[in-house]
């Protein structure tokens, strides 16, 4: 009975704890579906109450920074004004490195420029940014009775001096065009009279700072003017011949003048003093220039040569390469010039060769019946100091504008500016904004050809710049 009876007992308990087992299932279900409900109210309420939100979300956005700004401690404001102290402090210090590395580009590229300007080798490139001007831009200013032989040029571009076959010099003013002084002709052997030329003035030149004034004429006289006021200062007397060439090395006072009588001679404007002679052409120089160095260079006229004179070693270098007379010669920087001959050739050269870098000749075309053409005589000649551009004057009714190529070894032609006449004198201005052309119904030195239609006048030639496109691909 005992034995029977504890299994039965085992399997009621074991019943009961299954039982209770289902119940405890029961309860946590029960209180897993409340949950569930519950669960289920909250998401409600919370979709509901994010709709709400929406709609006040810029209300409670404003609100919040406010409190944000109320409630910022003293610390957290010192911090957060250091870290915008701090931030530009750091733009400011960007700024001042990209100035610096702009500055020392620019300081490298003035120090390369200056070091390639004392070796006579700096080229700028500008001719193909010039465009040539139209007629009705080229400003005429009339004023003398003759034809216009020689002109200069201020240094500071405001004033442009110029001199004529009626003895006379003028002073023009170049922004308005109107007639700043007139040194009138001086009659031969009349006393008290106001000093000026009584014969063709033939050169001039004006020191670089603007003070002097030089003029030269056929009555073998070097008259020095006072330039701001035109008032006469000295006369330097002993050429033997027309004074035909003028030039002040630039930062001095140091005069070059050379003449018809084959001599080149030194004179100190500042002292008032001769200092020497050079001798070397064969026949009446034409032309002379100079920059700074302490030497000059001639066109030898019906010589054929072109010569450097060395002062100090009382030197000269020769050069040979025109067929004809040379006229006119002009300084593209120390070490190249250029230089025009009656056979119609412009010639570039080089200190270190003795034969041309470049020539082109019919540099103005030809003249004359078919079968008895000649070319036109070159006349003239100018150079934008250290630049690529070159300026050609004759009595074919243009001015012509070239380009000088690469290390000066060719001369290409940009464009042709309308003139009658005879272009007896060119001067570029020194910043190359203008040029100014001398024109004369005759040659500045003789009367082989007269040119009714032409009219004794400057004419300044205004020139503009176009920046050139960089080539696709560079």
């Amino acid at each position: 009975m005992s034995a029977t009876a504890a299994p039965r007992k085992r399997g009621k308990s074991a019943s009961a704890a299954g039982a209770g087992a289902n119940k405890r299932r029961r309860k946590a279900d029960s209180a897993g579906d409340r949950g569930k409900s519950k669960g289920g109210g909250k998401m409600n309420e919370e979709i509901s109450s994010d709709s709400e939100t929406e709609s006040l979300a810029p209300r409670r956005t404003e609100e919040e920074e406010e409190e944000q700004e109320l409630e910022e401690t003293a610390q957290e404001k010192k911090l957060r004004l250091a870290k915008l102290y701090l931030e530009q402090l750091r733009q400011q210090e960007e700024e001042k490195a990209e100035a610096h590395a702009f500055e020392e580009d620019q300081v490298a590229g003035r120090l390369k420029e200056d070091v390639l300007e004392q070796r006579g080798r700096l080229q700028k490139s500008v001719a193909k940014e010039i465009q040539a001007p139209a007629p009705a831009d080229i400003r005429v200013l009339r004023g003398h009775q003759l034809s216009i032989t020689c002109l200069v040029i201020t240094p500071d571009d405001l004033a442009i001096f110029s001199a004529a076959k009626d003895c006379s010099i003028i002073k023009w003013s170049v922004e308005s065009g109107r007639k700043l002084h007139v040194i009138p002709r001086a009659k031969k052997g009349a006393d008290g009279q106001s000093p000026g030329h009584s014969s063709h003035v033939l050169c001039m030149a004006i020191s670089s700072d603007g003070k002097y004034l030089a003029s030269g004429d056929r009555s073998k006289l070097i008259l020095i003017w006072e330039a701001q006021s035109c008032r006469h200062l000295y006369t330097f007397t002993g050429h033997r011949d027309a004074v035909s060439g003028l030039a002040f090395r630039r930062g001095t006072h140091q005069l070059y003048s050379t003449s018809h009588d084959r001599s080149v001679k030194v004179w100190n404007v500042a002292e008032n003093s001769y200092v020497e002679t050079l001798f070397g052409h064969q026949d009446a120089v034409a032309a002379l220039d100079a920059l700074s160095r302490e030497c000059c260079v001639t066109a030898g006229g019906r010589d054929g040569t072109v010569r450097v004179w060395k002062i100090p070693e009382e030197s000269q270098l020769v050069f040979y390469g025109h067929q004809g007379s040379i006229d006119c010669i002009h300084l593209i920087n120390e070490e190249h010039m250029v230089s025009g001959a009656d056979d119609g050739s412009v010639a570039l050269w080089g200190l270190s060769k003795k034969r041309p870098l470049a020539l082109q000749r019919e540099a103005h075309g030809l003249r004359g019946e078919p079968g008895l053409e000649q070319p036109f005589w070159v006349s003239s000649v100018a150079a934008l100091l250290n630049t690529d551009l070159v300026a050609t004057g004759s009595h074919s009714s243009s001015v012509r504008l070239w380009q000088c190529g690469e290390g000066f070894r060719q001369l290409d032609l940009l464009c042709d500016i309308p003139l009658v006449g005879f272009i007896n004198s060119l001067k570029f201005s020194s910043t190359g904004d203008f040029l100014v052309a001398g024109v004369g119904q005759e040659h500045r030195l003789g009367r082989w050809w007269r040119i009714k239609e032409a009219r004794n006048s400057v004419c300044v030639i205004p020139l503009r710049r176009v920046p050139v496109a960089p080539a696709a691909g560079s």
